[in-house]
């Protein structure tokens, strides 16, 4: 059944599903939208094979949630966060950066990483390079099989994650689970992010 179908089907099932989801997601420091799905599933109690929202359902029942309940918080956040990318992406520029993720997509809540994709001809040259930064960071478990490496490190009160790809995958348009285009910004465009942030226009 296609999710248009589902959506027909059962949009009284869908709609709590998809609040509850966005407030684990807001309050609980969740960032997979699958696995807030999940979750919210069962604390409703509903069976596994549920007719669940798909993210874009999800990701707009987050931005109602952050407006309503958590509107200076997350505006401050999300300022804080960009300020931090910004950062890391000038430090970076090297390696082509480019931010993605919650960050960008301003849904940013109390528990968001940030997400910076990296292009190199090696995996190997980003660790040296945050190596003679003195930067501290670990390896995480890659979301696509695309990506060579992820590494992750604390820059101020942030968990940041640089993807690493290979330099041929650079202009290769990335997707969601769900299919949708994976938006993503150069430096110039988050620094404009980060000042209508400061003006308050998020």
């Amino acid at each position: 059944m296609s999710s248009r179908q589902d959506r027909q089907r059962s949009p009284q099932q869908r709609r709590p599903l998809a609040a509850l989801a966005a407030r684990l997601m807001a309050e609980g420091g969740i960032s997979d939208f699958a696995l807030a799905k999940r979750k919210a599933a069962r604390q409703l109690g509903l069976v596994e094979n549920a007719a669940l929202p798909d993210d874009a359902e999800v990701e707009e029942a987050l931005r109602t949630y952050q407006r309503l309940f958590q509107g200076d918080e997350q505006r401050a956040r999300q300022q804080q966060l960009l300020a931090i990318a910004a950062r890391l992406m000038s430090t970076t520029q090297r390696f082509n950066p480019y931010l993605t993720g919650a960050v960008l997509d301003g849904i940013a809540g109390r528990h968001a990483e940030i997400d910076i994709q990296l292009f190199a001809d090696s995996a190997k040259d980003v660790e040296i390079f945050l190596l003679n930064e003195k930067v501290d960071f670990r390896h995480s478990t890659p979301r696509t099989d695309r990506a060579e490496a992820v590494l992750t490190l604390v820059a101020g009160e942030a968990t940041v994650n640089l993807v690493i790809y290979p330099r041929d995958q650079e202009r290769v348009s990335l997707r969601t689970r769900d299919g949708r285009l994976r938006e993503r910004a150069r430096l110039d465009g988050v620094r404009r992010l980060l000042a209508e942030a400061s003006k308050g226009g998020f």
